[in-house]
């Protein structure tokens, strides 16, 4: 062993001298200290990795949290305190229109009115010739006599049988028989007459007049064409009569609007061809039934037409007032549509989501009426998310400022309700 060694290990002094040993108790107490300095500081280490873990934990929640978080966006429903109009099509006709037939058949000789007349009641419009009537009167007459004598015979012979009963030469029976008699050939000739006057009728129908006054709109005759008596159908009409001054309308309402019809209300009549042009017209009367096979209510309009700008027949549009509902109208956005039915999220102060049932009414396309559920105070989600479920918390994005009129102005009307866009959506979390 060398020397170095031996002075390492403490054994030898140098050159000679002697160092006097390590007590025990030092030795030991020396081994409890670096025992005590690594065991502190393998607890300093171990406080430190804890400490690190707790605020890496800590920071990943924070972040977990923040990512969780659902941003929307909220916007107000409006009141909806003004009546909207329902537009339904409609065909103008005359406010007096009718068809003319024969009364009697025959031929026609001649007609005195063509399309676009206007006649006065009682104008002649066309004549037929009827040469079967004419007989059967010509017959009837004749026949008249014959039935006349008849009569007075049975006057005459009634007369005398009841003298001779006064004397009792004839039964009472005999007497009854010549009265019968009598009272038979009486109604004969009252017969008689009255078909005469049938005929007389029937050939005085022979002129084809205006019932009332107005413009012939349709001419079905020629001179020569076979003419049959009464109402054959529209294609036997010989003329179309009509008064334009004042046209009607004819409108079937649907039952669910059936209610907000009024009689004595205005409606605003327009036609294609004439744009920027309303005409104003007003409701007369309905039918006050729902028809049964199409649900609907037939309703009749009243339209002026002193200057004849508007035509029988044209197809018009026409718009009904309804009375205003106390309803809200809200974004179209807004809406979820699930299997329990329609929803709307409502924000309260504390930034939780309840989802509200709905009942909807019109849709106005970009805005749509909503009938209860929601209040005018409430925050309603726009774009809500579909997982979005009843309780949980949102962050409130912060409402844009509000624009200038030239801003306004530049993306379009001011009806229009902006959708949020995706910035909006994805806000971080102050």
């Amino acid at each position: 062993m060398t020397e170095q060694r031996h002075a390492t290990l403490q054994i030898h002094a140098d050159a000679g001298q002697h160092a006097p040993p390590l007590h025990r108790a030092q030795i030991v107490r020396r081994f409890r200290i670096g025992v005590y300095v690594l065991l502190a500081l393998l607890l300093i280490g171990a406080v430190i990795t804890v400490m690190q873990r707790v605020a890496t934990a800590r920071a990943l929640e924070t972040r977990t949290v923040q990512q969780n978080q659902q941003h929307v966006v909220t916007v107000a429903a409006t009141s909806n305190a003004r009546s909207q109009p329902i537009m339904l099509p409609g065909t103008l006709q005359g406010s007096v229109e009718a068809p003319i037939y024969a009364r009697s058949a025959g031929y026609v000789t001649r007609w005195t009115s063509d399309i676009g007349t206007k006649v006065r009641k009682g104008d002649l419009l066309a004549e037929i010739s009827t040469p079967e009537i004419d007989q059967q009167l010509s017959q009837a007459i004749a026949a008249r006599p014959q039935i006349v004598a008849t009569v007075d015979l049975a006057k005459s012979s009634f007369a005398r049988w009841q003298n001779l009963r006064k004397q009792d030469a004839v039964s009472q029976q005999e007497l009854d028989e010549r009265q019968s008699t009598l009272s038979q050939a009486q109604s004969n000739l009252a017969s008689a007459d009255a078909n005469i006057l049938r005929l007389k009728e029937l050939k005085s129908f022979q002129r084809i007049v205006a019932p009332f006054a107005g413009t012939i709109i349709k001419r079905n005759i020629n001179i020569g064409d076979l003419i049959d008596a009464g109402n054959g159908g529209a294609a036997k009409a010989l003329f179309t009569l009509a008064q334009t001054g004042d046209l009607r309308v004819y409108l079937y309402v649907p039952q669910a609007y059936s209610q907000l019809i009024k009689t004595g209300e205005g409606v605003d009549i327009t036609q294609a061809e004439l744009p920027g042009q309303v005409f104003r017209g007003t409701v007369v009367r309905t039918a006050g039934a729902i028809d049964a096979a199409s649900r609907t209510l037939q309703i009749e309009i009243k339209l002026p037409n002193a200057d004849s700008k508007l035509l029988a027949g044209t197809y018009v549009n026409v718009a009904l007032p309804t009375l205003a509902r106390k309803s809200l109208t809200v974004p179209i956005n807004t809406l979820l549509l699930r299997a329990e039915g329609p929803r709307i999220g409502v924000v309260d102060a504390s930034n939780k989501v309840h989802l509200h049932t709905v009942t909807l009414g019109t849709d106005y396309g970009l805005m749509i009426e909503v009938l209860n559920g929601i209040g005018l105070k409430d925050q309603l989600v726009v774009n809500p998310p579909d997982s979005l479920a009843d309780g949980d918390v949102v962050v409130v994005a912060p409402k844009p400022a509000p624009k200038s009129a030239a801003a306004v102005t530049a993306e379009g009307a001011p009806g229009n309700v902006p959708r949020p866009t995706a910035t909006a959506n994805a806000t971080t979390a102050p």
